[in-house]
């Protein structure tokens, strides 16, 4: 995976900082317990400048996150919003990706994070698609993942804390190690959860399924955005409960996410899907167009900067 790359400023707590000087002290609450919440979030090049995706719901994603984590937010909803704007416009940005995270920070060592202060940063830069282009366009060979999903009375998915991807590394390294591009993982009772980063929809005999977030997958806002647009597409699509064979005699799957967009799976444990099929290639397109700002009617989930 190439360098990150550097732009001029990261927001921190109310300003904007140098990158090179965007730091904190060793002995942050978060560097050793894990102690933070996160969003991924996409500005898009469009005709009519740069325009995060959903940028609202993505730091309200982040508030209900940090109030599961007892974490009381430094600033609101509001004030993120235009941070994030902020941040783009200072780094001369036409596209990039966009990571807040909100943190427990210096002061306190142990388990008990309340004490610790709050710190909030924002960071901008350029950033392909999570699994390349080509997987766009081709797709990508996934395997089931010997590693399960978190329990929801463990570290619930519906967090986007910082030391729950842990578990997703285990299963990003372990998928690496045996040729797959990205992994699958299960819950503890045998059934489909989602990718290490994105949410799984399957597609058979021209039904859509997709896991219930019961069943511990993250509430991803492409997720929804995918249900929005399919639904007005007038496919079928529902919520259920979805096994490891249905993953094999699927006639399409692809994973969905901010960071991965649309990616179509070509294989899942060897047994080919194929290439991309006509209703991911609908979906992906149509996606695409609404980032963009290139179809009016779902303007209203685009911020300009």
């Amino acid at each position: 995976m190439p360098a990150l790359p550097k732009v001029d400023t990261i927001w921190m707590d109310g300003q904007l900082v140098a990158w090179d000087d965007a730091q904190v002290h060793v002995l942050t609450h978060a560097l050793h317990y894990g102690s933070g919440v996160f969003e991924g979030i996409r500005c898009y090049e469009t005709a009519d400048g740069p325009a995060v995706f959903r940028l609202t719901e993505h730091m309200q994603r982040l508030e209900r996150s940090a109030k599961m984590l007892r974490m009381t937010p430094t600033y609101s909803v509001e004030e993120m919003v235009d941070a994030t704007k902020a941040a783009i416009s200072a780094n001369k940005l036409p596209a990039c990706y966009i990571r807040p995270v909100m943190m427990r920070g210096y002061g306190v060592m142990g388990l008990d994070p309340l004490p610790a202060p709050v710190q909030t940063f924002i960071a901008v830069w350029p950033w392909d698609s999570y699994l390349g282009e080509e997987s766009l366009l081709h797709g990508v060979d996934a395997g089931i993942s010997s590693w399960r999903q978190r329990s929801v009375n463990s570290t619930p998915p519906q967090i986007k804390a910082t030391g729950n991807y842990i578990n997703s590394s285990f299963a990003r390294m372990e998928a690496n190690d045996h040729g797959y591009a990205e992994a699958i993982l299960l819950n503890e009772a045998g059934y489909v959860c989602e990718g290490t980063g994105e949410n799984i929809f399957v597609v058979r005999d021209e039904l859509i399924v997709t896991p219930p977030v019961s069943d511990g997958v993250l509430e991803g806002i492409t997720r929804d955005t995918i249900i929005a647009l399919a639904q007005d597409m007038d496919m079928d699509i529902v919520e259920d409960h979805l096994t490891r064979a249905d993953l094999y005699i699927a006639d399409e799957i692809f994973f969905t996410g901010t960071a991965a967009e649309v990616v179509p799976v070509r294989s899942v444990d060897h047994r080919e899907i194929g290439d991309p099929g006509p209703m991911t290639k609908a979906i992906q397109e149509s996606y695409f167009k609404v980032v963009r700002g290139q179809d009016s009617e779902y303007d209203y989930w685009l911020e300009r900067v």
